[in-house]
């Protein structure tokens, strides 16, 4: 039973980490505060919520970063502690001093780890005092009080040369990042990462990386007590990303060897230690394909993708996080000695695999999420709702377990089939592509894949495909569906009645494949 000084938790967050953190609330018998922006006002995370308050913000974005808002919401619920989900607020250190000032517990790191690890410069250089092999980089001034790139930051990146990543020194999950393909971009580029950065996560700071390919993105969940106590989870495996943002995700990674992960799980450890981390976190590596790793960054936070290695272990992670921050430390038998299956996750978002993935807004019209033994949904929409453009537009992770990596492929591909979203675009048809893809199904895909490789095939044959079928068939499922309203009329501005027609009376129905979806 939860300690009585630990009876409510708000989250402040957003979205489906929000509903998967309360689910472990309500499991716990732990009450759950959830705050939203008046445009999620009825979003799933706001009614799930024991209870729910309002940050009252001109900015939507802005109202779930603006930490007095959030720490006032957190007195007026009652609530004893916070969890910051990921994202926002997640890797801010003055929010978990915040926290602390305000007497209240911050499920995460200590404000100190944050400075040193959520930090991405601070974090390189964290790794190197434990002995980890870095990736190439420079994390000085990049960009001068008048905008422009620095003598020494110009100079770094023709040392380091081209491709180069330019990266967020706070947040994750793929924004606040860009890649510079020579040096007529560089400008441009630290402009467009600051501001993002800024955006997203409060704090424009920049460095720059050189890109290393062909590499494989692999990342070792840990667990560590605050006192220097430390537990890996295994890996996973994230090579398959767009936009710099992972689209599919599995633990264990797809071509492990036992000393491969053995060193990766111990340069996890070795850098979780030298800071006495408390709570969840993730040391990502690129790896070549000599199997040689170069330590990337520390996530100081539940990952997007932790349902894999809840699959593999059998373990709650938000439960973990709850553990530790109530110090009851970690189990003795965390560490197991082999992951128990394969587990595979897939993103389904709103967005444009035609147009550069470019992220697209709408109702949700209809919405059919997969079942099904080995099969599991984390989502923060409802059919009925809408995808805006304020905020990431994930509709749902879809995550599958198998016996083997085989079974686990099978399922993936049975669930995206199973999957239908009509009312705005999404990555759908992409993401039942890109299961039966042979290079992933053969388990030998690297970061590049998507961008290079996959999509651009995958965008030609779109093309080659003939319209004709499907503006039929749209067209037949409306005078099926809509008999009524096709009978109906309506008047314009002017005043003249216009006859329905399919396409006026269908709504928000678009094409997103062979079918809709």
């Amino acid at each position: 039973m939860p300690s009585p000084a630990f009876d409510t938790v708000l989250i402040a967050n957003r979205g489906e980490i929000a509903v998967r953190v309360i689910r472990t609330l309500r499991a716990r018998g732990i009450a759950s505060v959830a705050v939203y922006h008046a445009v999620d006002a009825g979003a799933p995370h706001v009614l799930a919520a024991d209870r729910a308050i309002e940050l009252e913000s001109a900015d939507p974005r802005a109202a779930y970063l603006d930490v007095d808002l959030v720490i006032a919401a957190a007195q007026k619920s009652g609530a004893h502690a916070i969890h910051p989900g990921y994202g926002f607020l997640s890797e801010q250190a003055r929010f978990a001093r915040a926290c602390e000032q305000a007497g209240l517990v911050f499920i995460g790191p200590r404000p100190e780890t944050l400075e040193a690890l959520g930090n991405k410069k601070r974090a390189r250089q964290a790794a190197r005092d434990a002995g980890l092999p870095v990736a190439p980089g420079w994390e000085g001034t990049p960009v001068g009080k008048d905008g422009a790139p620095t003598k020494e930051a110009i100079a770094a990146a023709n040392q380091l040369g081209y491709p180069l990543l330019l990266k967020a020194v706070m947040g994750g999950g793929g924004k606040g990042m860009r890649e510079v393909r020579s040096a007529a971009e560089l400008p441009d580029a630290l402009a467009g990462t600051a501001r993002e950065a800024l955006a997203s996560f409060g704090d424009g700071a920049v460095y720059m990386e050189r890109r290393l390919e062909p590499v494989r993105h692999v990342e070792v969940q840990f667990f560590g007590d605050g006192e220097g106590g430390v537990a890996h989870l295994f890996e996973r495996e994230c090579s398959l990303q767009r936009r710099h943002q992972k689209v599919i995700e599995e633990a264990p990674a797809a071509r492990m060897n036992t000393a491969l992960r053995k060193r990766l799980t111990d340069a996890a450890k070795a850098i979780a230690r030298h800071v006495k981390y408390r709570g969840a976190g993730t040391a990502e590596f690129l790896v070549d394909g000599n199997d040689e790793a170069y330590f990337l960054e520390v996530n100081a936070r539940l990952q997007v993708e932790h349902p894999v290695t809840e699959w593999v272990t059998g373990l709650d992670l938000v439960g973990l996080q709850l553990d530790v921050a109530l110090g009851r430390g970690l189990p003795k038998d965390l560490e197991r000695a082999a992951p128990y299956g394969h587990a595979i996750e897939a993103r389904l978002y709103a967005e444009d695999p035609a147009h550069d993935f470019l992220p697209q807004s709408g109702p949700i019209a209809a919405l059919t999420l997969p079942s099904g033994p080995g099969v599991r949904v984390d989502s923060g929409v409802r059919e009925g709702g809408a995808i805006g453009m304020d905020f990431d537009p994930m509709i749902a992770k879809l995550s599958v377990w198998g016996e083997d990596r085989a079974q686990a492929v099978a399922r993936l591909q049975a669930a995206l089939a199973e999957t239908q979203v009509a009312g705005v675009v999404t990555n759908l048809p992409f993401l039942r592509a890109l299961a039966r893809d042979p290079e992933f199904v053969a388990g030998r895909t690297v970061t590049s894949h998507i961008e290079t490789s996959m999509a651009p095939k995958w965008r030609a044959g779109r093309k080659a495909q003939p319209a004709g079928p499907l503006l039929a068939a749209a067209a037949a499922i409306a005078l099926a569906e809509a008999p009524a309203a096709l009978a109906a009329t309506g008047a314009g501005d002017d005043g003249v009645q216009a006859a329905a027609t399919p396409w006026s009376t269908l709504g928000a129905f678009r094409l997103g494949g062979d079918h809709a979806g």
